[in-house]
């Protein structure tokens, strides 16, 4: 079944579905969409609950993960967890394009993201938003973990949007209105699988080189590209960044 919404129409599920548990969002959605939609985990906690959620509605369900080539050794043994906890479970793990990979290392270095914000940006859309890119063409509709008090850039997200920078198709955010609270009292009452990294201070996890742990109080972005200043707290998957001329190295590399 196909299904076409336009901004009036995930205003209007926004609405109905806030305030309600994430488990209907996904109901809905999984029956909507069919296997048209799938869920987007980098393995963090809440993308663990929200697969979790997902896998009890629809044993077949599609979760994909991007694996950038520079992710900690604990990511690739957990996706093994996951297979193993979900028997059946249909997880794709997407890589980007090694050619694009080979052309960014020799013109910028393999460790380019500490020299600059744009150098770090130019990383990320080579290694994360390109492959996402080529993942959600031919989905009418993607789920993330994503909720609003994880940092200031989402506070506003909703439950249903609209997702104007990824071909407009849907996004769906089941956990926008938890808090971190709430994640973790369902990790715990439902015995799900944890990211072996937060036990050792990680509360946010990306790739390795780009990721630590936190100290206690500060907030749980931080341990992202913690040597950058005034940046954003975002890789570009789930938000548009523009940064100076990082688009343009970006063309320049991908030869487009």
């Amino acid at each position: 079944m196909t299904v076409w919404l336009d901004e009036l129409d995930a205003g209007e599920l926004a609405i109905r579905f806030e305030g309600e548990e994430p488990q209907a969002l996904l109901e809905w959605a999984l029956e909507e969409f069919g296997y048209r939609i799938a869920i987007s985990t980098a393995f963090q906690v809440d993308g663990s609950v929200v697969l979790d959620m997902a896998f009890a509605i629809d044993p077949d369900v599609r979760v994909f993960t991007i694996d950038t080539g520079r992710l900690p050794e604990e990511s690739l043994d957990f996706a093994d967890t996951l297979r193993e906890r979900y028997p059946g479970i249909n997880l794709e793990v997407v890589q980007p394009d090694p050619e694009h990979v080979r052309r960014m290392v020799e013109a910028k270095g393999r460790d380019l993201f500490r020299e600059s914000v744009e150098n770090r940006l130019l990383c990320c859309q080579v290694r994360k938003v390109q492959p996402l890119l080529r993942q959600l063409d031919g989905l009418e509709a993607w789920i993330t973990g994503l909720r609003r008090d994880q940092w200031a850039t989402r506070t506003n997200i909703r439950k249903v949007e609209i997702d104007h920078d990824h071909g407009a198709i849907v996004k769906l955010n089941p956990l926008a209105e938890w808090t971190a609270r709430d994640v973790w009292t369902y990790l715990k009452e439902n015995d799900v699988p944890i990211h072996p990294l937060y036990a050792r201070g990680f509360t946010s996890i990306g790739c390795a080189p780009c990721t630590r742990a936190v100290e206690p109080g500060e907030d749980e972005r931080a341990g992202r590209w913690w040597w950058e200043s005034n940046a954003p707290k975002e890789c570009g998957m789930h938000c548009s960044i523009e940064h100076g001329g990082f688009e343009h190295e970006l063309k320049a590399i991908l030869g487009k």
